[in-house]
């Protein structure tokens, strides 16, 4: 709002409102109300504000008070008393009718600046905007898009939007930290909560992954939390966002336990998987055979699974799977026989598990090949 002493030209015909008031005992008319909040609305979008707006009609009110004719003719204390009543009635009218004026531009005002918040964040995500005129735009809402960047991502137990209390508590312990920091933009997009934070920014990035995992009695934690690499420039953002999105689908279909995951940490998957025909055939090879075992092959997928987990030490891997000892045993040998493929081999092993990651990131065996 602009500091500088707003003009009497925003006082419109209010003085001759009061004369009239003040002679006759009126009510304010409705047109004169309405032109009194269209006067407020202008105010505001003029960068005045209502503090301004209000004292500029109080002081007219205080400087005319003595000479409004109503009050000039009262002989009586009565008298003056009832016209008293009947012009602050009037005044009190004219100051709320600004108000709805002034309230209802801002309210349009921070409508449009959302609108165009959205519009930006999707351009920023998907890259659909001239790389020179989204770095324009980048700089209007705290971004500058020449430095490397990072995208977190924050999946909940329901879809986050701009109001969920657990978006607005994230937004009010990092941005009341770090409110005075550059290159930070917290957003939701397709249910999921995001920041966008400079690489240096590494305080940032944690205060956010830390706050979204536990936010507190009475909000939803995070059930994962993803953070892309850093990459520099509009199309870094998109980069480091794609990444994240990446790692939280790798994430569910590997079934990870660790909250939070860097794209970093999981980059050998994104390689297993750029020869997706190739993948396909290695689990066919491999693994196909597991459907003959009675109760199919998931339950030997995820017996390897476990295993590998706990690094071959069958005590642990018996008591992942709540199994005997002598169980999961008897299952290593139905693997064995049923593929080809030892366990207990080195190489072999390797096979095993790499078929095991690229059945689990193919969806297999629910889904076809």
């Amino acid at each position: 709002m602009k500091r500088s002493a707003i003009p009497s030209s925003f006082l419109g015909d209010y003085p001759s409102f009061l004369a009239e008031v003040s002679a006759t005992g009126r009510l304010p008319r409705r047109a004169e109300l309405e032109q009194l909040s269209e006067i407020g609305e202008r105010a505001a979008e003029a960068g005045y504000g209502l503090r301004q707006l209000i004292g500029l009609y109080l002081g007219e009110t205080r400087k005319q008070w003595a000479a409004l004719p109503g009050i000039a003719r009262a002989a009586g204390a009565t008298e003056r008393g009832r016209t008293g009543t009947a012009l602050f009635a009037a005044v009190e009218a004219a100051i709320t009718a600004l108000g709805e004026g002034h309230e209802r531009a801002q309210r349009m005002a921070v409508r449009q600046e959302e609108a165009e918040r959205r519009e930006f964040v999707d351009d920023l995500l998907y890259g659909r905007s001239d790389v020179g005129t989204l770095a324009e735009r980048a700089q209007r809402f705290g971004l500058r898009l020449a430095y490397a960047h990072v995208v977190a991502v924050v999946v909940g137990p329901e879809k986050f939007d701009d109001v969920h209390p657990t978006v607005r508590r994230v937004e009010r312990e990092v941005l009341g930290r770090f409110g005075d920091a550059r290159d930070v933009l917290l957003a939701t997009k397709d249910g999921r909560l995001v920041c966008v934070a400079a690489s240096r920014e590494t305080a940032v990035l944690e205060a956010f992954a830390r706050v979204a995992e536990n936010p507190g009695a009475g909000y939803h934690p995070a059930v994962r939390v993803a953070i892309g690499r850093p990459h520099r420039g509009a199309g870094g953002v998109v980069r480091s966002y794609e990444e994240a999105l990446s790692t939280l689908e790798i994430a569910d279909r590997l079934e990870l336990a660790p909250v939070r995951l860097s794209a970093a940490e999981l980059l050998v998957f994104p390689v297993l998987m750029r020869d997706r025909p190739a993948m396909a055939d290695l689990v066919r090879s491999v693994l196909q055979p597991l459907e003959e075992a009675r109760g199919g092959a998931e339950p030997l997928l995820r017996t390897l699974a476990e295993c590998a987990a706990a690094g071959y030490v069958n005590a642990e891997a018996a008591r992942r799977l709540g199994i005997s000892v002598r169980t999961l045993s008897y299952r290593l040998g139905r693997i064995r026989a049923l593929t080809g493929y030892d366990p207990a081999d080195a190489i072999q092993r390797y096979t095993l598990e790499t078929a095991v990651l690229g059945a689990r990131l193919l969806g297999w065996p629910g889904r076809d090949l």
